[in-house]
């Protein structure tokens, strides 16, 4: 199970959205970018604040809400970049000391649709000859697949793909009725004002998805950017242990991740920093004490015109 795995069941469960989209009804001014925008479909919540200056209870869920529809926006434009992830694991002993640390980096491209992670240094050191062209295989062997793949197959991945994403927004949308939620105020994230938001576990909640089960397990805070209604930050922590299928994975109290995102080329929002503390023991056998962070950079529009192709139609050129 790897570290950004992890990361990412942990976003999962506590079910707050990692990105999302809105505009508000301002026009721009000379100093920002114009506001990236919305979906037709999408309502836009009344976020005027009450005499006392704050939301509401159902302002701030609706607000959730509509930053979890445009979260599937975003998912599908993240689909059109390429981009680097460094990522550095620390290993912890028991006191919770460094036994070891870990760097790697990737580059994330797009093949035929689907994100796929090419490992290009180790320790902030190329690769060696070998293991370049390990990596290469690997990649070739995706592309084979994927250009191989019957209409029959596609149309199923393609519908699972569907399925998944509109499982994750129900999901989502519950979290909304999870929580109880305090306006902290507002501060500025990448320079930009954003809503700081706390929710707490709101005492009889009764989930309707077996997923939304691990959501009293969980509190955090979001920085929600004013303009956009993108999610600009967010800081999630474990303040139970969480047991997790049939294996009974154990995500123990205390474990944090910590998530920040970046405009990217005006029309999305893309994680940007990642810090985690994941202390987590799957059955009796396998236990994982880490820390560490991930940093990704370097986002590219990827031409859809392009042709991607595999090593031996390179040679044949």
């Amino acid at each position: 199970m790897t570290v950004q795995r992890l990361a990412l069941i942990l976003f999962l469960l506590i079910g707050l959205p990692l990105i999302g989209q809105q505009t508000q009804s301002s026009a721009p001014t000379e100093q920002q970018p114009p506001a990236i925008a919305s979906p037709p479909d999408t309502p836009i919540p009344d976020l005027t604040t009450g005499p006392d200056g704050k939301l509401s209870q159902e302002q701030m869920r609706q607000l959730l809400r509509v930053v979890a529809d445009k979260d599937i926006e975003n998912e599908k434009r993240q689909h059109d970049y390429t981009y680097t992830d460094r990522e550095v694991e620390h290993k912890l002993d028991g006191k919770g000391q460094t036994k070891s640390t870990e760097m790697k980096t990737y580059e994330i491209l797009e093949i035929y649709g689907a994100p796929v992670q090419r490992l290009i240094e180790k320790d902030d050191k190329p690769l060696d000859s070998k293991e370049s062209a390990k990596e290469e295989e690997k990649i070739q062997k995706i592309i084979d697949k994927r250009k191989n793949e019957s209409d029959e197959a596609r149309k199923k991945r393609e519908e699972k793909e569907v399925k998944e994403r509109e499982d994750g927004r129900k999901f989502v949308r519950e979290v909304a009725d999870a929580y109880d939620f305090k306006l902290v105020g507002t501060e500025p994230v990448g320079g930009r004002e954003a809503w700081v938001i706390d929710g707490e576990p709101r005492p009889g909640f009764e989930p309707h998805m077996k997923e939304s089960k691990f959501l009293s397990k969980f509190h955090g805070r979001v920085w929600i950017d004013k303009r956009d209604l993108q999610l600009a930050k967010m800081d999630v922590e474990a303040i139970d242990t969480v047991s997790v299928g049939w294996v009974l994975a154990r995500i123990h109290k205390g474990t944090r991740v910590m998530l920040e995102q970046t405009r990217v080329n005006d029309e999305v929002w893309l994680p940007r920093h990642v810090t985690f503390k994941v202390d987590v023991r799957v059955a009796l056998f396998k236990g994982f004490n880490i820390d560490g962070e991930q940093e990704y950079s370097d986002y590219k529009k990827f031409r859809t015109s392009s042709k991607i192709v595999g090593m031996g139609e390179v040679k044949d050129h």
